[in-house]
Order: structure tokens, then sequence, then C-alpha cells
């Protein structure tokens, strides 16, 4: 008897211990479970299945509770009391951490308590409709953007032997990706059951990546050898031990090749921004033909989900010498598709769309962590990474904004879609190939 009911006991255990089994030997494989990158994977997937809750809770509060135009007024507020102050905070940030190196496990650890705090507060305020939500919302922006600015300090320091930095930051990215897939549907049916129960499993989730910051291993927090970087490129910012009565400039120089790929980065950063807000409450209005609105949306989501991914994987499987020509030729391909998108405007080409700007994302992305990683100096390697990804944020914020205020007209939106495209694309073209046809290596400054 006892022994049936153990055989039992292990045929239920073993679907999730199997299943455990699996992840940790996906994430810990090729050496990244000896470095400890295996388990910033691994917080990475809990950062990103914690966020999307989050995201599904506000959505169904701000956006679909109410008809489009209280919406779009309710957007425009949100981003107002939330995104607006968030672009003054985040240039803070960056900075701010740059002088906390030796706590990056505390650091993290404490962004995911607050937000699994945050999200116990916003709670309430879904079911008491209260004003809270809006600085609690803020609060949650800024704990995840500190959160995105440590990972990216720490990634170097938890490097594999003869592992490349950018398949390091495209395993971590598609680990962040998998686990919002998986998350958002499991979101919703929490939603199902009542608006405050994604953030329930919000609380739990981040109280999980709490602990699990502190299992990083101790050479995190080390920050032996590291310097700040600022982002620019011309010589007359060169300051520091050469010439030290030098007036500290606001950008510190990283390279030509660095700052035209931030730029490109920007401009695809700003259309996803615009898209996400103006597809949004286009598709609620005029939704695909033949389908609801919800479904519209969930289409033109899985798309961009999926270009996200296939540019994450194939930026890690690509070997190429030249991240730049891959800028330009991804950056080119998305301008292309949004003016055939905006002459003809249809279903098929706005998922497409999506698709094609989610995956020029990702692979923009990487080949900007390869220019970063061939073109900066390693004692600054990490802080060039964090305050790169806050100028992309604030593109983003900018992107976001545009589209809220941009009346429904499917071809004058994605015509401005294509603009913002090709304003990013022809200011980095001409220094982007011209770094890729000398194949130089920028001599950073160091302060």
């Amino acid at each position: 008897m006892r022994g049936a009911v153990r055989s039992v006991g292990r045929a239920l255990h073993f679907p999730v211990t199997g299943t455990a089994r699996g992840i940790r030997k996906a994430t810990h494989a090729h050496g990244a479970g000896e470095s400890g990158l295996g388990k910033l994977i691994e917080l990475h997937a809990v950062n990103g299945a914690g966020d999307v809750m989050i995201t599904v809770a506000l959505a169904s509060t701000v956006f679909f509770s109410v008809p489009t135009d209280e919406a779009r007024g309710r957007v425009a507020l949100y981003l107002a009391i939330t995104m607006a102050p968030f672009t003054v905070l985040a240039p803070v940030i960056g900075p701010l951490l740059d002088r906390l190196p030796h706590g990056r496990r505390a650091a993290m650890a404490g962004a995911m308590l607050a937000r699994a705090l945050l999200a116990l507060i916003i709670s309430g305020a879904v079911a008491s409709g209260s004003l809270e939500l809006y600085p609690a919302a803020l609060g949650v922006l800024v704990a995840s953007k500190a959160y995105g600015v440590v990972r990216s300090a720490v990634v170097p320091r938890l490097l594999p032997p003869r592992f490349s930095l950018v398949k390091a930051n495209s395993r971590v990215t598609l680990a962040g990706l998998l686990a919002t897939g998986v998350a958002a549907p499991i979101g919703a049916g929490l939603h199902a059951i009542g608006d405050p129960w994604p953030l329930y499993g919000a609380f739990v989730i981040f109280v999980a990546g709490t602990f699990l910051s502190f299992t990083l291993p101790a050479k995190v927090d080390s920050a032996k050898g590291e310097d700040v970087a600022l982002l620019a490129a011309d010589e007359e910012h060169l300051h520091g031990p050469l010439r030290k009565g030098a007036k500290r400039p606001g950008l510190r120089t990283v390279g030509p090749a660095v700052t035209h790929a931030l730029g490109a980065n920007a401009a695809l950063r700003c259309l996803s921004g615009f898209l996400i807000f103006f597809l949004a409450f286009l598709l609620r209005e005029h939704p695909l033909t033949g389908e609801s609105a919800a479904v519209s949306l969930g289409i033109v989501g899985v798309a961009a989900g999926a270009g996200n991914a296939l540019g994450t994987a194939v930026g890690a499987w690509l070997r190429s010498r030249t991240p730049e020509i891959i800028i330009v030729t991804v950056v080119a391909v998305v301008l292309g598709t949004a003016i055939v998108a905006a002459l003809f405007f249809g279903a098929f080409l706005v998922a497409m769309l999506a698709s094609v700007a989610g995956f020029a994302q990702a692979l923009a992305k990487l080949c900007l962590d390869a220019l970063i990683q061939r073109d900066v100096p390693e004692q600054v390697r990490t802080s060039a990474f964090a305050r790169s990804e806050t100028l992309l944020q604030m593109a983003w914020v900018f992107g976001g904004a545009v589209g809220i205020v941009m009346p429904l007209n499917g071809t004058l939106g994605l015509v401005v879609a294509a603009v913002i495209v090709a304003a990013g694309w022809l200011a980095t073209l001409r220094g982007l190939l011209g770094s890729a046809r000398h194949g130089t290596r920028t001599r950073t400054r160091v302060a």
C-alpha cells in the first residue's frame, strides 16, 4: 500500500520537478551554471513574469474598462502622472546606482520587494478607484528601471569562458520574453477571477524574486576596475587623469559607432512606444476584419512578441563582425515595411509591421551591445550599458506620448511611424556606414 501511494506521489510530483529540471538544464547550459549567469537568467524570467502581471491589471483598469474616448484620457493622465516624472527620474537612476556598485544584489532585491509591496497598493486602488494607482504605478516603473540598470551592470560580471556579452544578453532577454509569454495568459485568467488577482500574482512572483536576487554570486557586488561612462563621441570630452583641470562634461566619449547605433536604436524604441499606444486605440475603435477589439490587440501583440523573440534568437546565433551594417539593414527593412503598411493599410500589414518592428528592435539592441563590448573599455562598459538603456527608455516614452495624441486614422498613423524611423535612419546612416567601412576601433576616453 505504501509503495502504491509513493508511486502515485512520484507520478504527480514528476511534471513539476521534471519541468523545473528542464528549465534549470537550459538556463545553466554552456557554463552559465558555474559562472552564475544561469541564476541571473532565471531572475530575469521572474522579473518579466511579475511585470506582465502588473501590466495586465493596469491595462484592464485604465484601458478596457471604459469607452474609447475616456480611455484615451485615462491613458494620457497615466502617462502624464507616471511617465513624465519618470523621464526626469530615469537619467538620475543610472548615475545613482553607479555610486552603489557594492550592493547590486541588494539593489535588485530592493527593486523586487518594492514592486511586490506596490502591487498590493495598486490592488487596493483598483478595488476602490483611488488615485493611489498613479503614484504607485510610477513607483513600479522606477523600480523596474532600477532593476534593469543593475542587471545591465551585472551581466559582464557573470560571463562564462568564451561567452560573448551579446550571447549572454540575448539569453537573458529571451528568458524574459518567454516568461512574459507564459505569464500573460495566466494574468488574464487571474483577472477573470477579479481585478486585483493579477496583482496578487505579481506580489508572490516579486517576493520570490527578492529571495532569488541574493542567490547570485557575490562577485556581482564587486566594482574592481570599473569606472563611469557617459555617452558622447567628440574629442573635446577627453578628461580625467590626462586632463585633470578640464571641466567635467555632461557626457563621456564612447565613440561614434556607439552613439550612432544608439540613435538608430532610439528611433526603433520610439516606434515601439508609438505603435503600442496608437494601435491599442485604433484597433479598439476599428478592430481587424471579423475580429473583436481584444482579439485584434492580441494578434498584433503576439506578432510583436514573436518578432522580438526571433530577433533575440537570431542575434545570439549571428556571428557578424559588422553590427553597424546589421543595424542599418534592419532599420531600412522597418522603414520599408512601415511605408508599405501605410500605403496599403490592412490587417495583415499591421501585424507584419508589428512583427518586423519587434524583430528589428531586438536585433538592433543586441548589435548595440556588441558595439559597446567592442569599442568601450571594460572598466566603463557596465556604466555605458546602463546609461544607454536609460536613453532608450526615454525614447519609448516620447513615442508613446505621440501615439496617444494621434487621430485614429490608420494610414496617417503609419505615415507618422515611417517618419519616426526615417528620421533615425537618415541621421545615423552615414556615421554607421563610415564606421563599418573604416573598421577602426575607437579609442574610448576614460576618466
